[in-house]
């Protein structure tokens, strides 16, 4: 009797440790969460490599173009004064940024009117910054549809497990709750590619206004030059 009683209690302990032995967590790799979040992570994945494309590619442009020397206008100072307008000219020619390009068109007017210079030179200055903007609000449309497209595949694919829950009849709460945090990666996704393209859109815009107080301190240099007496 005492026998049998023993068995019972080892298998009672067996079974005790059966139940409190810790089941080791799945792990989750990014790679099977992007497959499993379905076909909307293909345009999320396009969306996130063409933000970072675009604010490589236009930090780069930008960043090139705001390299003025500080010697620039003083050197267009002394050949202007001096009379030189060639020497002014080609010099603000070969210089390759907005800011030389700008200076050469008003070289080009000297002669004309104070306010025919300024204008022509904000013409040059307003398409130099065009032209640097270049793609930039595309940053700020991909802000607005990123996680647009996150929370439409998040609702696409509940619509789909709470579909086939219906039709199979199966309930159990690890399926459920598989299914629910796997859709959830797209809205995930989507969010952090609308927070990284809004910030991107904002550091370009910075750098955009940066260098349009260079073109308009420069515009306003060269003006005062003009109407500094020649020597």
């Amino acid at each position: 009797m005492n026998f049998f009683f023993l068995q019972v209690q080892n298998v009672a302990d067996s079974l005790s440790k059966t139940v409190a032995a810790p089941v080791a967590p799945k792990q989750m790799h990014l790679i099977d969460l992007i497959i499993s979040a379905g076909w909307i992570m293909i345009p999320l994945l396009l969306l996130s490599a063409f933000t970072v494309y675009v604010f490589a590619e236009r930090w780069m442009a930008i960043k090139k173009a705001g390299q003025v020397d500080d010697n620039f206008m003083n050197i267009i100072r002394d050949n202007i004064l001096s009379g030189n307008i060639t020497a002014a000219r080609n010099f603000a020619r070969n210089t390759n940024n907005p800011v030389g390009r700008m200076i050469d068109k008003g070289i080009q007017r000297i002669g004309k009117p104070i306010d025919a210079i300024n204008f022509s030179m904000e013409n040059v200055a307003e398409l130099e910054l065009f032209k640097l903007q270049r793609n930039v609000n595309a940053l700020s449309i991909i802000s607005k549809i990123a996680p647009i497209f996150g929370f439409v595949g998040t609702l696409v694919g509940l619509m789909q497990l709470f579909f086939n829950i219906n039709a199979t009849g199966e309930y159990e709460l690890s399926t459920i709750a598989g299914g629910i945090y796997t859709k959830l990666i797209s809205s995930i996704t989507g969010l952090v590619v609308g927070l990284v393209a809004y910030l991107f859109h904002n550091v370009l815009e910075t750098q955009v206004d940066k260098m349009a107080n260079k073109l308009e301190a420069a515009s306003a240099d060269f003006l005062d030059v003009l109407q500094e007496p020649t020597r």
